[in-house]
């Protein structure tokens, strides 16, 4: 009955490894030609950076970690 299980318990790492690698790769794959012409890589670079600011200042705020305004 049990024949394999923990054989089929370290197989899940790698699937879930896997998973989110597809993942990124489909949502990145669109956003790769953007990056041939420089006026909408700066945007493209400027909205990402935006976008990484705007979640870290979030999770500060709503974690207390760190005062966001001095």
């Amino acid at each position: 009955m049990f024949d394999g299980f923990w054989e089929n318990i370290s197989r899940y790492p790698r699937y879930f490894i896997t998973i989110i690698l597809g993942v990124l790769l489909n949502a990145i794959a669109p956003l790769v030609p953007l990056f041939k012409r420089p006026a909408t890589a700066l945007t493209l670079i400027g909205v990402l950076l935006g976008l990484f600011t705007f979640v870290i200042l979030t999770l500060r705020a709503m974690l207390g970690l760190a005062p966001v305004v001095n």
